[in-house]
């Protein structure tokens, strides 16, 4: 399965600045990185994966959608976005097998070539390019940390107008942690102490 020293691995190779955060609190789910980190929902992005079948191609595939945490894309606009007859969540298992991440923690990075990935362009309108963002990495206990403009190029997603509805909580939320400071910039590309802490 895809972890964060896959992801560490992979933009170290593209020369791409990064940071893996290490969680305070464990996470369940992609939603619940705003109040692991101590920040608004808009700068914590989730992706969401929906199965689609095209019965006239007679072909069936998975889409990404990245959206801010707490909220689901629409499926008629995702099912219109990508040429689909019919739509759906993803099961667990097949995201699981698909994408290599855990199902509630997809990051929108390395995903699969043939799956399409979106973007609610809600989000790029929103965040200027060189601010940093925040996504799962696969795992309960990390966050990787990336400006926007190179998770919109790595991603390989393309912007959509989504006005996606707020994601049912089933159970209540577990009392948030003291504040962190986020990180506003990422300097030079190179390892930091805690990345080599979570890689040793």
């Amino acid at each position: 399965m895809k972890d964060a020293l896959t992801i560490h691995r992979a933009l170290l190779e593209r020369e791409t600045q990064h940071e893996i955060v290490r969680l305070p609190i464990a996470i369940a789910r992609a939603d619940d990185l705003p109040r692991a980190l101590g920040l608004p929902t808009e700068r914590c992005l989730v992706t969401r994966v929906l199965a689609c079948n095209d019965v006239q191609r007679g072909r069936r595939f998975l889409v990404g959608v990245i959206v801010p945490a707490g909220t689901v894309p629409p499926a008629e606009v995702v099912r219109h976005a990508v040429g689909a007859r019919l739509i759906r969540p993803a099961r667990a298992d097949l995201v699981n097998a698909v994408t290599e991440y855990a199902a509630d923690l997809v990051c929108p990075l390395l995903l699969p070539e043939s799956m399409p990935v979106l973007i609610d362009r809600a989000i790029v309108d929103a965040h200027p390019l060189d601010e940093v963002v925040y996504t799962a990495t696969g795992e309960a206990s990390t966050a990787l940390g990336i400006r926007a403009l190179d998770l919109y190029a790595l991603s390989r997603a393309r912007p959509v107008r989504l006005s996606g509805r707020r994601a049912e909580r089933p159970q209540a939320p577990a009392p948030a942690p003291a504040p962190r400071e986020p990180v506003q910039h990422l300097g030079e590309m190179r390892t930091t102490q805690g990345e080599q802490e979570l890689f040793m």
